[in-house]
């Protein structure tokens, strides 16, 4: 007897729906969504595709021309017997030699003189300054009250204006001499003999320097606080990898202020220098390991890492570590073991900004001065740019060494071309002599030699045996068995491989 079960009804259920429904419906959505978007990536993509594949096929193209290019420039062997001036072979030998050494030589040369371009060594020359003053109002002047204009309330007020200039010193002691003699005249006027600026070789008085302050006697002045005098360079942009011009108004060779004041007063003059790279002054400790008070951070780290290997500290296993001496443990600061990778940090902690070079300078506004006015001299040390290294750029980045370059390699292209042709030339006259001397042999070695060519050539194929042991290997034309599609692929691969 069978058992009774309820008839099944799925029109009075509710329909079941899955807990990710929702986002199944999302993802239909989406996956619609994104089926467009994919199509139309995909034409775009097509087209990137098609012009990736030309390029290809462009660059294939010239590579198969380039290797088919001659390149080969040596004389073939024993091609003094065939022609006509056997010499004229040694004497391209020679010449070959001599080009082989004249390469070596520029291009060493030229590695040479781009180190130095790219590492300028310092160079220091003497730059002489002159400070003088000029006064304005005095009473000793006898500018002070007008009686006939009936004003006993002067507004004039008693100053005075100084100048300082600067010249660098050429080497000779003639040119120092000049120099000298160019100095201001009376009354602090500047002379009339030519500045550095009417030189244009020499760079201006301001481009040794990125900062000029003058500080005041506080004590004696009345506003000392108002008095202070900076000036500061302004900065340009310029072209990564490249010097930043000077600004314009960042050039001159004369910095004059003015002030108020009737009485001598004393003043320093700080001038904040410019180079680069930066030099730092090192700490007493960091001095006493690389035997330099001054340096920049660069020269610093290599000074550091050349008294580690002076002194054979670094470690035999662990190449990247040092064991640190008295010397060195008061730089790295911590333990008795410092690190290469950290030299740079070590360093930074024992540099510091160079302080100004202060120049004092009394202002003097007494008659007894300015009847014969003097300037206050002083001779200080700038570094200088190697006048060699704008020579140098320069020949660096000439256009006619690409054009020069550009020819040579045309040339040598020809040369390859003549010498390939003088080797299947040579090559013709081996042949034809060689046929001439014993024609029965020869061309028995001949044939001899075509049939090893062929089997080499077809090496494992099906039916190799049989054709290279009868007479079909003889038959030429397209229809023979050199014409194969198996023969053209070996011959291209040995070619190839020859290459």
């Amino acid at each position: 007897m069978q058992g009774q079960y309820r008839a099944y009804a799925p029109q009075q259920q509710p329909p079941q729906r899955s807990p990710h429904a929702s986002n199944q419906r999302r993802g239909n959505m989406n996956g619609a969504m994104m089926t467009a978007n994919a199509h139309q990536q995909a034409q775009i993509t097509q087209a990137q595709l098609a012009q990736q594949q030309q390029q290809q096929a462009q660059a294939n193209e010239l590579a198969k021309r380039r290797s088919r290019k001659p390149t080969d420039k040596s004389i073939p062997d024993g091609v003094e017997g065939d022609i006509v001036n056997p010499e004229m072979a040694q004497q391209y030998e020679e010449l070959r030699n001599i080009e082989r050494l004249l390469d070596t030589t520029m291009t060493r040369k030229r590695l040479d003189v781009i180190e130095s371009v790219q590492r300028p060594t310092a160079m220091y020359k003497t730059m002489r300054i002159w400070i003088t003053n000029t006064v304005e109002d005095q009473v000793w002047q006898g500018n002070g009250l007008n009686v006939d204009a009936f004003d006993f309330n002067p507004t004039m007020e008693s100053s005075y204006r100084v100048k300082i200039e600067g010249a660098l010193l050429e080497d000779s002691e003639e040119d120092q001499k000049k120099a000298a003699e160019a100095a201001p005249a009376a009354e602090g006027e500047a002379a009339e003999a030519p500045t550095p600026a009417a030189a244009p070789t020499k760079p201006s008085f301001s481009h040794f320097f990125k900062a000029i302050t003058v500080d005041f006697d506080r004590s004696r002045s009345r506003n000392g606080a108002e008095q202070a005098v900076e000036w500061k360079k302004p900065e340009a942009a310029g072209r990564p990898g490249q010097p930043a011009p000077e600004a314009p108004g960042a050039e001159f060779d004369e910095f004059t202020f003015k002030r108020s004041g009737d009485e001598n007063s004393n003043i320093t003059i700080n001038l904040f220098r410019h180079e680069l790279p930066e030099r730092y002054l090192l700490s007493p400790e960091l001095a006493a390991a690389v035997d330099m008070t001054e340096a920049t951070q660069q020269e610093a780290v290599m000074g550091l890492w050349e008294y580690i290997r002076a002194a054979g500290l670094q470690e035999d296993e662990e190449k990247r570590n040092f064991r640190c001496d008295d010397i060195l443990r008061q730089i790295v600061g911590r333990g008795d073991v410092g690190y290469i990778p950290l030299l740079n940090e070590y360093v930074a902690q024992h540099i510091r900004a160079l302080p100004p070079i202060s120049l004092p300078y009394t202002v003097r506004v007494d008659e007894e001065f300015h009847k014969d006015p003097k300037p206050t001299i002083y001779d200080i040390r700038v570094a200088v740019e190697d006048p060699l290294r704008a020579k140098l750029l320069a020949l660096l980045n000439k256009p006619e060494y690409s054009n020069m370059l550009k020819e040579i390699t045309g040339m040598d292209d020809q040369l390859a071309r003549v010498i390939q042709a003088v080797t299947v030339s040579k090559a013709k006259h081996g042949f034809l002599t060689a046929l001439a001397e014993d024609p029965a042999n020869f061309v028995k070695n001949w044939l001899s030699s075509q049939k090893r060519d062929l089997e080499v050539i077809l090496g494992e194929t099906a039916n190799s045996g049989e054709i290279t042991s009868g007479d079909e290997w003889r038959r030429g034309g397209n229809e023979s068995v050199w014409g194969t599609q198996n023969a053209r692929e070996s011959v291209s691969v040995l070619l190839s491989r020859q290459r």
